[in-house]
């Protein structure tokens, strides 16, 4: 008997994963989480249904939330991680010797505790001792925090369900607050290329623009994610991400990635000419 995952991207789009077994499947206060082993992708980790990661292609959604920040203000101290449950973004950001100080918010503890015991080298930063965890809700903890962080990672889900008030203008605001003078705001900004996942795109582009003075859009390309075309967003209230970028000092700190490097931070904000009109249209 075949095993396989679907999910779908529009009404009329289905994308499937053929299945070697489930390895866990238990509802949280919040979510039904879902680990798959593949043959193809390696394990997979499903949320209300949706894929959220692979092992096979986690690397470019992780690594593109997390260096082009770092590259574009190297000063950075203090990151804020909204999300994140898998670990993956935290990862990253342990990779630099230069930040003092990470706050992590996850609403849902039972996606952590999954994601280290069936995912453990992704997750397996989290214990650094930069980093603390805090189970809660990222929209009212960001509330309560002024000029204190240096960069703020968005790394939510989509915008239902726990992550619905992660595209608000409230949440951006907040976290507009929360940052530095100089501060840096990445989120995982949805898919251009089918119409639900483009107007969702649309709403969180116009409320960012609408706060930060300087908030553009960058693409990535990861084969299990709705069309395979996903979006970040790069607000900030000072720094362009393709003029400020310092390339030399991140090439010189010599980290070792698989698909992030200067020239992909450059190339990707050169966007298609329909994701530009989506974008001016918002």
């Amino acid at each position: 008997m075949d095993l396989w995952y679907t999910e779908y991207h529009t009404e009329m789009v289905r994308f499937s994963i053929k299945i070697d077994k489930q390895l866990v499947s238990m509802q949280s206060e919040f979510q039904r989480i879902d680990v798959f082993e593949s043959y193809e992708f390696g394990r997979i980790l499903v949320l209300d249904g949706y894929l959220m990661l692979t092992e096979k292609d986690e690397f470019i959604y992780h690594e593109m939330i997390v260096h082009p920040p770092l590259a574009v203000n190297p000063k950075i101290k203090k990151v804020l991680v909204i999300g994140a449950g898998d670990g993956g973004t935290i990862r990253e950001l342990t990779r630099y010797e230069s930040l003092e100080h990470i706050d992590m918010v996850e609403i849902d503890e039972m996606v952590v505790d999954v994601c280290k015991e069936y995912l453990p080298h992704i997750s397996c930063r989290l214990k650094d001792p930069r980093v603390n965890i805090y189970y809660e809700d990222g929209l009212k903890f960001v509330r309560t925090k002024q000029n204190e962080y240096d960069l703020i990672i968005v790394d939510s889900t989509d915008p239902f369900g726990p992550g619905e008030g992660l595209f608000t203008k409230e949440f951006y605001g907040n976290c507009f607050k929360a940052l530095s003078e100089d501060g840096i705001l990445i989120n995982q900004h949805e898919s251009p290329y089918y119409p639900r996942d483009a107007y969702a795109m649309q709403r969180a582009h116009q409320k960012i623009k609408s706060i930060f003075p300087i908030s553009k859009v960058y693409q990535i390309h990861i084969p299990t994610y709705s069309s395979g075309h996903w979006l970040f967003g790069f607000a900030s209230k000072k720094y362009d991400p393709v003029t400020h970028i310092d390339q030399d000092w991140w090439n010189g700190l010599g980290l070792k990635t698989k698909y992030y490097n200067t020239e992909i931070h450059q190339g990707s904000f050169a966007l298609p000419n329909y994701v530009k009109e989506l974008l001016a249209n918002a």
